[in-house]
């Protein structure tokens, strides 16, 4: 994926291009003393009093929108709840989206929220509009919020490329609202050859933000992405992503529970996990790397003899993982760094990048080191025969895709 981003000191500003799809993050870099001006208008929705319609939802919300579950909606295009804004979707309610790729978008920008609480029989759906949907149909369910990302330093803010938004801050515990029993589907339309839409994008989003059992269901780039931010996310699904499953970077700290990724005949890895966003730097001070916590992980891929990774920790990515279970690939953790701004290995060193119990199915090769550091598959990892992974069978019954 190419980055773009700008750093904007007090007087004078310096633009650098990069260019790669590696998942990492597309941002631009602002000073926040600069305003940002935003379009301050309303397009047609909910709380309209009419009903059994058909509505389009389009353009920027400034105030308040609950959905209707006796209209119908469908996203046209770019779609912001704004600042102050709260979008509230009841139980059951699907939404489709036009197939016309990454401009067709719902974002809830930084200060917004989404209140979207379906049930095990009653889930919230995004999916596309075509007759005969394909991945890629459309853009994704994208959150950004005030917590803090390593892309920056001090004050300043990231801005996401797709959408213009500003993601980042100092507030670990912001809240962009609540995700529960929602699934995305048809998701990661490309804006370009080098930017493209996730199923779920999570910008900057803070840990007072309650996000359970959600799912991206035939996704062209990567199932959940978190660029930096606190949240913590419990029983999610990917089924069929095309790019990585899981992706986080830019210091994300939050944790996962209980996480289960199936492969479909296109896909890449399970997990890509960065430390950092390589293409713009790791400005954090002091500098801090990505480390979440991961419990109760499932990971089924199509078969050692396919030549697949489970699992790539890189750019000096931290993270402790426990019941782990991996089926089907090549390589089970591929660890990529090296002495010095990648210090992967390191991480393994100090214990702070481990796996506490993990177990391999159709596994060739356990551990591949490749950060420089010198250490053995015992001190990064415990083979543990009586290791599950995550009870999908349960908790996913009845909501979501395979």
């Amino acid at each position: 994926m190419r980055n773009k981003f700008l750093f904007a000191m007090t007087i004078a500003a310096a633009l650098f291009t990069s260019c790669g799809e590696d998942g990492t993050a597309d941002i631009v870099i602002n000073d926040n003393s600069v305003t940002n001006n935003t379009t301050n208008n309303t397009n047609g929705g909910g709380n309209t009093g009419n009903q059994g319609q058909t509505i389009e939802l389009n353009g920027t919300y400034t105030t308040n929108l609950t959905l209707d579950a006796a209209n119908t909606y469908t996203i046209t295009g770019p779609t912001v709840i704004e600042d102050g804004a709260t979008l509230t979707i009841p139980a059951g309610m699907v939404i489709t989206a036009a197939a016309t790729g990454a401009d067709v978008y719902l974002a809830v920008a930084q200060g917004g929220k989404i209140i979207a609480e379906g049930t095990s029989s009653q889930p919230i759906i995004f999916t596309s509009g075509a007759n005969t949907p394909n991945s890629g149909d459309w853009g994704g369910l994208i959150l950004l919020g005030k917590a803090p990302v390593n892309s920056v330093t001090g004050s300043a803010t990231a801005t996401s490329e797709i959408g213009n938004l500003p993601y980042g801050g100092s507030e670990a515990d912001d809240n962009s609202g609540t995700l529960r029993y929602v699934r995305v589907e048809y998701s990661g339309g490309k804006a370009s050859g080098q930017s493209e839409n996730n199923g779920f994008s999570f910008y900057g989003v803070g840990n007072g933000t309650i996000v359970e059992y959600i799912q991206m269901f035939e996704g062209a780039d990567d199932g959940i992405e978190f660029f930096g931010g606190t949240v913590n996310v419990s029983n999610l699904s990917v089924v069929n992503s095309q790019d990585d499953s899981i992706d986080w970077t830019e210091g994300y700290t939050g944790t996962i529970t209980d996480a289960y990724v199936k492969h479909g005949v296109s896909h890449d890895k399970g997990i890509e996990a960065d430390g950092y966003n390589t293409d713009v730097g790791n400005n954090s001070n002091p500098i801090y790397f990505s480390k979440p916590t991961v419990t109760n992980l499932t990971i089924v891929g199509l078969g050692s003899g396919t030549g697949n990774e489970a699992i790539r920790l890189r750019a000096g990515t931290q993270g402790i993982f426990s019941n782990v279970k991996l089926e089907g690939f090549a390589e089970g953790f591929d660890l990529d760094g090296d002495s010095g701004d990648n210090p992967t290995g390191a991480g393994v060193l100090s214990g702070d990048l481990n796996v506490n119990s993990v177990i391999f199915v159709d596994v060739t090769v356990n551990m591949k080191n490749d950060t420089g550091e010198t250490f053995t598959e015992a001190d990064f990892l415990t083979v543990d025969p009586n290791a599950t992974g995550t009870d999908y069978a349960t908790w996913g019954a009845g909501w979501t895709r395979s």
